[in-house]
């Protein structure tokens, strides 16, 4: 498959590298093409890695990743181009992280709105599937380092959702640890954990941890 993956920091390194050992093709994209740390990355990366700006990354993929940070997600999206996303499955990984005021960060949206539906109502036409959010990039790809625990997705295509899961097995997720908590609106309740992530992280000591949902 071919998979954009919009975002050069570590998330986006991350699933690109991921998704390049499983056999897929994967252009990165930042603002422009020709990025430092894009090129560095597909440099190294396997067989069919590429980069080039979100636009290019946005038409190249079938399905599209969102990696870039929450509060810029919008933007880094209109640089895409809705015509590039039009149809395709989105995922959405951002959460809206504020560290305009130091540490810890506060969340830019919450409550009653969340980047997964900002996104949704400017790019009416993607099909956007929160997910992965809750967790640490590492973990994300490799979820043996926490067994027994869950992933969230949500959105409002159950098509979207269902292929999403599929990738997300591909990762390592037991098909039963991938939670589906319902439309777009859920984003809001994954977006508004990381506060609490922060807070066990600070904890724990590490941010190789994960949630398990007890029945």
């Amino acid at each position: 498959m071919r998979i954009g993956v919009l975002g050069t920091g570590m998330v986006g390194q991350t699933i690109a590298t991921r998704l390049g050992e499983l056999g897929h093709e994967v252009k990165m994209g930042s603002r422009s093409a020709g990025n430092e740390k894009a090129v560095d990355w597909a440099s190294g990366a396997s067989e069919g890695a590429s980069e080039g700006s979100f636009g290019d990354a946005a038409s190249f993929g079938e399905v599209v990743f969102n990696c870039t940070p929450g509060a810029a997600s919008v933007d880094a999206l209109r640089m895409a181009g809705p015509e590039n996303l039009s149809g395709k499955v989105l995922v959405d990984v951002s959460n809206p992280l504020d560290f305009s005021k130091g540490m810890p960060p506060t969340l830019s949206v919450c409550n009653d709105d969340s980047v997964g539906e900002q996104i949704q109502r400017e790019f009416p036409d993607a099909r956007v599937v929160k997910a992965l959010n809750t967790v640490n990039a590492s973990i994300m790809v490799d979820p043996s380092q926490v067994p027994g625990s869950v992933i969230f997705v949500c959105g409002n295509d159950d098509a979207a959702k269902a292929e999403v899961g599929e990738l997300l097995q591909s990762f390592g997720w037991p098909a039963d640890d991938v939670l589906d908590i319902g439309d777009i609106a859920g984003a809001r309740g994954t977006e508004m954990y990381l506060p609490l992530w922060l807070r066990m992280m600070g904890a724990l000591g590490t941010p190789s941890f994960n949630i398990a949902v007890v029945r």
